[in-house]
């Protein structure tokens, strides 16, 4: 019989016997990630979480735009720094990282990309960076101008890119194509029905982004490899119509098949199941703050030990800074940076 002979992995009771589910056995890399290998990171507001990892172990994790020296660590999150291993904020999106991608590698600025609020100018490509927006279309040029060549100072380097898949669902500029992170008028800009479409990605999609994203970082960066991984974190809000458990569903369904997909046909690509150690059924809500979003340290710490145990690397003792954010935070709650959680405010009660 060809079951006799598999694992225990392979079989929900025996895993289900395992205090822990035989977490151990879930990831087994396609390749190593080993001390001194350059790692840059990207993705979604979960992502902030393994870049925060990233840091603290014995890989260089690229960070081509610091902060300001002496700039207080809180104030520099504020304002996107040490998030990523850029200051691009979070791309939740692949048709967001595709376009990043093509605006780095053609200096590319969009002239519908500077959206104002009270006399001040925001990066509609990344509008949470610069909470108080700048003074002048000319200074969000040069900013933008100068972020897209550490962008592609960053490809240029890397060898391994981590990349976390976060939503299929965007808006964008219906004349130009252009996506956005967050909805006009949110953050910055006014809402116009004609201007700005809403965009559900499909799997089709998804993955002709991701495809064009690899073959482009490929050519600037011959033997890149990628580590993919799919947000756990549910959707806000959804503009679909749907629930927005339905909505969550298919979105993170459709990630995590074209992150599969990829992984499983490109020996360069792997996959991190960071989803599964956190919104797995197994473990219901024990991962999850208080509602039901946010993932909460001990979840991350898992994710994280599982990660680190495969590779062989000793994982970052970060429970102090932990212990000490979540005094100040509450219960459960995190300190990540997340454009779509002001959507909350849009809720009527």
């Amino acid at each position: 019989m060809p079951y006799s002979e598999l694992d225990s992995k392979a079989f929900w009771k025996l895993c289900r016997a395992s205090p822990d589910f035989l977490l151990s056995d879930l990831y087994a890399p396609k390749f190593p990630i080993a001390p001194g290998m350059r790692v840059g990171a990207a993705g979604s507001c979960f992502a902030q979480n393994i870049a925060r990892y990233l840091k603290q172990s014995d890989v260089e994790f690229l960070d081509v735009e610091p902060a300001p020296r002496g700039m207080d660590d809180r104030v520099a999150r504020q304002f996107g720094y040490g998030l990523y291993s850029a200051r691009y904020g979070n791309i939740y999106t692949a048709r967001q990282l595709r376009q990043l991608v093509e605006d780095a590698a053609k200096a590319r600025v969009h002239d519908c990309a500077v959206w104002d609020r009270d006399g001040r100018y925001y990066d509609a490509l990344r509008p949470g960076v610069e909470p108080q927006g700048l003074a002048s279309p000319e200074e969000f040029l040069t900013h933008r101008l100068d972020h897209l060549e550490r962008v592609a100072d960053l490809i240029r380097r890397i060898d391994i890119f981590v990349f976390t898949l976060g939503l299929t669902e965007t808006w964008k500029d219906a004349e130009t194509g252009v996506v956005f992170p967050s909805a006009p008028g949110v953050i910055a800009g006014e809402f116009d029905p004609d201007r700005f479409e809403f965009v559900n990605m499909s799997f089709a999609e998804v993955m002709d982004d991701m495809t064009f994203v690899l073959d482009v970082l490929r050519r600037i960066r011959p033997g890149m490899k990628f580590l993919l991984t799919v947000s756990p974190v549910p959707l806000t809000a959804t503009a679909t119509g749907q629930h927005v458990l339905a909505a969550t569903t298919y979105s993170k369904s459709v990630l995590r098949a074209v992150a599969g997909e990829l992984a499983r046909t490109d020996d360069s690509i792997d996959y991190f199941p960071s989803y599964e150690i956190i919104a797995g059924l197994p473990f219901g809500t024990a991962n999850y703050g208080d509602n039901l979003r946010s993932v909460s340290d001990q979840g991350v710490a898992q994710v994280m030990q599982v990660f680190f145990a495969a590779h062989g690397l000793p994982v970052p003792d970060l429970a102090g800074a932990s212990a000490r954010g979540k005094r100040a935070r509450g219960k459960g709650a995190r300190d990540d940076i997340c454009e779509d959680v002001l959507l909350e405010a849009f809720a009527r009660t």
